[in-house]
Parts: C-alpha cells; sequence; structure tokens
C-alpha cells in the first residue's frame, strides 16, 4: 500500500497546501490567508513511499515538513485502530499548534531574512524573478498588443475585437490590483521578492473585490481633496490640508485594508494608534512614497509628449507600483508587533 500526499492550491490566495491524502474532506485554515480550504479528493496525488512495513516514527518524519497545524491532522499519522477516533484535533490544540508552527514557517516564495544588498538597492529588485517579471509582462505587454493588433485589424472585424479587447482589458486591470495586494501581504510575511503565483488563477470576484477595496481606501482620503480643487479651484490652506490628509493617511489605511482583507482597516482609531506607535518610521515611508510620485511627476513634465514617452512612462509607474507594494508589506513585516493588528 502507498501513502500519499495531496498538492493544492488555496482557492482563496493561491498558497501550495500539501496533506496526507488520509485527511481528504477535511477542513483546515490556510497558513497564509488564513481562511478556511477544504482538503480536495486526491486525483492525482504523487506517491512519496512505495513500501508499507515503515515504522510510526518513520512516517512521522516522512511528513514533518508538512503544516499540521493547518488542517485537523495529528503532529503525528494514525495507525489503522487510532484513525477513527483522532479524525480531528481539538480546536485548543489546533490552536497551539499554529503558533508554534507559524513562528517558524516561511513563505515557499522566497525564503525570509535580511536583504543581502542595502536596502534602497534591493527594494528596486523586487520584482526581478521569474514571477514577477512574467507579471510586468502581462500588465506591459497585453495592453501593447492589443493596441497593435487594433491598428491592423480590419474594418469587418473591428467590433467583434473591440469587444473582446475590452474584456481582455478589464481582466488584466483587476489581476493588476489583486497581484498588487498579493506582493503587499507576501511581503508582510517577510518576501523579499515577487510571490509566486504563475499557474494559479484567482476567481473574478475576488478581483473585483480587491479592485473595490483599494479604489474605495483611495477615494475616502483623496476625493475630498479632488472636489475641493475641482469646485473651488483655489489654492488656499484648506487646499493643502487635505492634500497632507490624503498623502499621510493613505499609507497606512491600504497596508490595514489589504493585510486585514476588510475596509475594517479604515477605522480611524487603528490608523491613528499605528501611526503613532510607529510616527518615525512611517514618515519615512511616506516621504519615499511622495518622492516616487513626484519622481513620475517630473517624467511626465520633463519628456517630451510622445506615444512612445508616453508608453516608458506607464512602464515606470508599474515598476514602482511593485515597488510600493513590497515596501507597505515590509513595513508591517518590521513593525508589526508596534502595529499591534492582531489584537
Amino acid at each position: 500500500m502507498e501513502d500519499f500526499v495531496i498538492k493544492f492550491r488555496c482557492k482563496h490566495c493561491g498558497r501550495e497546501i500539501s496533506v496526507p491524502e488520509i485527511h481528504t474532506g477535511k477542513e483546515g485554515k490556510c497558513p497564509k490567508c488564513k481562511k478556511i480550504v477544504v482538503v480536495p479528493k486526491a486525483e492525482n496525488a504523487a506517491p512519496v513511499v512505495g513500501k508499507s512495513n515503515f515504522s510510526d516514527s518513520e512516517v512521522s518524519k516522512k511528513y514533518s515538513g508538512l503544516d499540521h497545524a493547518l488542517f485537523d491532522i495529528p503532529a503525528e499519522l494514525p495507525t489503522a485502530n487510532q484513525q477513527s477516533s483522532q479524525d480531528s484535533v481539538s480546536e485548543k490544540g489546533l490552536e497551539e499548534l499554529q503558533k508554534t508552527v507559524e513562528k517558524s514557517a516561511t513563505d515557499e516564495t522566497e525564503p525570509v531574512g535580511d536583504r543581502k544588498l542595502p536596502w534602497i538597492i534591493d527594494i528596486f529588485l523586487y520584482p526581478i524573478n521569474v514571477s514577477g517579471l512574467a507579471n510586468l509582462a502581462i500588465f506591459i505587454g497585453v495592453p501593447l498588443l492589443i493596441d497593435f493588433l487594433r491598428k491592423i485589424m480590419i474594418i469587418q472585424l473591428s467590433c467583434l475585437f473591440g469587444l473582446v479587447s475590452l474584456v481582455v482589458e478589464v481582466v488584466v486591470v483587476l489581476y493588476m490590483y489583486w497581484y498588487f495586494a498579493e506582493c503587499v501581504r507576501d511581503s508582510a510575511e517577510g518576501g523579499l521578492r515577487a510571490p509566486k503565483v504563475i499557474g494559479y488563477i484567482p476567481r473574478v470576484v475576488d478581483m473585483f473585490w480587491q479592485m473595490v477595496n483599494i479604489i474605495g481606501c483611495f477615494g475616502v482620503f483623496f476625493m475630498p481633496f479632488v472636489f475641493y480643487m475641482l469646485f473651488v479651484k483655489r489654492v488656499d490652506v484648506i487646499f493643502w490640508l487635505l492634500l497632507l490628509y490624503a498623502v499621510f493617511f493613505f499609507p497606512m489605511a491600504l497596508l490595514a485594508v489589504v493585510v486585514l482583507d476588510s475596509v475594517l482597516g479604515l477605522n480611524p482609531r487603528l490608523l491613528y494608534n499605528s501611526i503613532s506607535n510607529t510616527l518615525r518610521q512611517y514618515c519615512g515611508l511616506v516621504l519615499l512614497f511622495l518622492a516616487a510620485v513626484l519622481l513620475i511627476g517630473v517624467l511626465r513634465q520633463k519628456v517630451p509628449e510622445s506615444e512612445h514617452s508616453a508608453f516608458l512612462i506607464s512602464c515606470a509607474g508599474i515598476y514602482l507600483a511593485f515597488v510600493a507594494a513590497h515596501l507597505l508589506g515590509r513595513f508591517y513585516w518590521l513593525y508589526q508587533e508596534k502595529l499591534n493588528w492582531e489584537v
């Protein structure tokens, strides 16, 4: 008889999880997003052992790398006589195991540790891995390809192509927002490079709500400034106060909304406590964000307007969005005890 390991991805965040086949149908928490997932049936499970005369200790060693705390899985595989009585672990025991595992667990996409290069250099290398470059190619290349095909498309097919291209562009935009949030969450767990999500396709509804959360967060802080600028059209003290309010509070609010995966991150009390507990470090983060925005603004003003320059500035903006996502998540990873969002 062969022992099998089921490998599957969390339907919420795409994290790959491995569990023994005997736990098919059981529920547990994903180590990354903490949402409930169900172990699927072993349709394509790969055998990991071909002998049936292993001792219990040897079997335990074989599965020592599995995250037993995520599912109702005992630390050692049960024998045939014990299996029926050990189908689940008490909720208290599950929580204790999960706390132990979470202290030592690291994300599969990138080992957690200190940077090998100075941080000011390393942050700009964040998208430089297979997954990061692949997603950059999607965000930059797909719109470019659609624009090229639109120019050479014959008139008879232009309407059909316009509808198809619109759907593709919408999906790419939704995916871009989702992946931005995924970069924030992965960096919040200690990741140093763009997360590997190749092969995982998030649900459209998940991408949509992720976009709604991010745009909603932007609107809460920047819409007062935008409305004042549109209707009053005057640069005065109120203009600068509204702009300062938006620039200062938006990064922390965006981080809270993405990491907590909830609009509860906009709670004023939570934001006030988080900023006051990390004021010096947070001011540095805001200044970095402001420098990136000013850099894009200067490029738009100084570079002569042309189709090629607009494309290059757009590419720079997308690249810096990757870096900004990493900085947000890294801020949480460094100061999560001061932020104290677990409470």
